[in-house]
């Protein structure tokens, strides 16, 4: 299958997860330069960590075709050696508006069941979703808090498919990289046509992983977990990209949260004029 070069910004960056059932593994999400939203993978993990080669809301280029065997439309292989970043992440100054006019033609629902209709009516598989209000952050332990080897095995191939790199290091990225002990799940209300409705998704976002192993050794870290999470994001502009498992295209996830902050009253009044 042909392939070209695209630019994509990041948006998204999963915490792998594989299993025996759902067999999946961390994936990078963006837009394209011309609005539309793609998943790449497999992406190695040394180049998902956040100290590594590219980061949220940061330009890369890259030479990606379809995946052929992945039918969801926005799912692209991504030829890890030609990734080149352009620059620094976008900045949020200015209440986030270098960032907001990047995005601004990616079509945003204003209900779950509004992606979900468009999911039935014409394949989309990836998303962004405002929620009117967030409930809560729940925590739930896994049943098992370690990788089995049925599970590292899986990773490993995935990473090896399409990259250059070596197996070794690939190794070395998955005895470093832990397996969360514990599943956060998002509650929010979303505005629909039959009035307001509760819903709940899994949240994989690697920032949300980030933030475990960096408060996981205080009494307090669930605290802390839902005072950013739930408590800080609450009063900000809130955004879901969400996006649908492989082999189970009606199961979606939130892969990513953006949150800038709320527009002042004035200036939203001169996007209202303008």
């Amino acid at each position: 299958m042909a392939s070209d070069h695209q630019r994509i910004l990041i948006l998204c960056k999963t915490y792998p997860s594989p299993s025996a059932r759902y067999v999946e593994t961390s994936c990078v999400a963006g837009m394209t330069d011309d609005g539309r939203l793609i998943r790449l993978f497999p992406v190695p993990f040394r180049l998902v960590e956040d100290d590594q080669q590219f980061k949220k809301w940061q330009w890369i280029t890259a030479r990606v075709r379809r995946a052929q065997d992945d039918a969801r439309t926005e799912s692209h292989r991504v030829s890890v050696d030609t990734i080149e970043v352009e620059g620094d992440p976008l900045p949020t100054r200015d209440f986030w508006i270098t960032r907001r006019e990047a995005i601004k033609g990616v079509p945003v629902f204003d209900s779950f069941d509004a992606l979900e209709a468009s999911r039935q009516a014409s394949g989309t598989t990836l998303g962004l979703v405002r929620p009117s209000r967030l409930l809560g952050l729940d925590i739930k332990a896994v049943e098992s808090s370690d990788w089995t080897e049925d599970e590292l095995a899986k990773l490993l191939q995935e990473q090896q498919q399409g990259s250059l790199f070596d197996a070794v290091e690939d190794q070395r990225s998955l005895k470093t990289l832990k397996k969360l002990p514990y599943d956060f799940h998002y509650r929010y209300e979303c505005q629909t046509s039959e009035g307001v409705k509760t819903f709940k998704h899994k949240l994989v976002d690697w920032e949300a992983g980030a933030l475990y192993w960096n408060v996981h050794r205080r009494a307090d870290w669930q605290e802390a977990m839902r005072h950013k999470f739930f408590t800080q994001f609450s009063e900000l502009d809130v955004m879901f990209l969400m996006g649908t498992i492989h082999r189970f295209p009606g199961q979606w996830l939130i892969v990513s949260v953006l949150y800038p902050p709320k527009l002042p009253e004035t200036l939203v009044r001169q996007q209202t004029l303008f």
